[in-house]
């Protein structure tokens, strides 16, 4: 009997599974799975656009504030929807973030299904960080880190994952309306974030199962 050892047969070679084998190529792992019924979150989705803004540190303690879209860095002549202006009008709030990067999204008048906004507003996606903080009442107290000009995706639900509970936040939106704009009746859907796998995963409430952007 023979084992294969780097592509040649071995005559009675026995495998030293202890020490590392140089392989042809990189050797890539399947990674570990997940258990799916663990912590999540479930927000609203808002229907706006993608942004992020990234905060520097400097030597002499002052701070960069960048923002970008979903693909790109942006600046005042190469805008997304305002973005950029709003962030350099904002900056002394926005560098209150702390350094890294934090992504939320951009919506509001003029934006997607606007919401019956009459400004733009920028909702950060770390609820965990940024969220309003819970107290006995139904409405929490906003949290007094998050900057005054920014917002946080509203949260539908916490805790352990359950396909009953994707359907009760999308019913609840369905029954009465956005969370984020209240009175607004035509929300977009839910983002669930999985805690173990750090994944995201969305529904929406009209042609869930059609890819984005098709018309059929």
């Amino acid at each position: 009997m023979s084992n294969l050892v780097h592509g040649h047969h071995v005559a009675g070679a026995k495998l030293d599974t202890s020490a590392p084998i140089a392989g042809p190529f990189p050797f890539e792992p399947f990674p570990k799975i997940a258990r799916l019924r663990r912590e999540c979150v479930i927000t609203e989705k808002i229907d706006g656009t993608n942004a992020s803004i990234t905060i520097e540190a400097f030597d002499d303690g002052d701070f960069g504030v960048y923002p970008a879209s979903r693909t790109r860095w942006i600046d005042i002549e190469h805008d997304n929807m305002g973005f950029a202006a709003w962030c350099v009008e904002h900056a002394q709030e926005l560098k209150t973030l702390g350094v890294g990067t934090h992504f939320g999204e951009w919506w509001g008048s003029g934006i997607q299904r606007t919401y019956k906004q009459d400004r733009k507003r920028f909702s950060l996606f770390n609820t965990a960080r940024w969220g309003d903080l819970p107290n006995e009442l139904a409405v929490g107290i906003r949290n007094p880190a998050r900057p005054a000009c920014c917002d946080v995706v509203p949260v539908l639900y916490q805790g352990l994952y359950s396909d009953q509970y994707v359907q009760a936040a999308l019913d609840n939106l369905a029954d009465y309306g956005s969370r984020a704009a209240p009175g607004f009746r035509d929300p977009e859907g839910i983002v669930v974030f999985m805690a173990a796998s750090r994944s995201l995963y969305k529904v929406t409430l009209k042609n869930d199962e059609k890819p984005k952007g098709s018309t059929e």
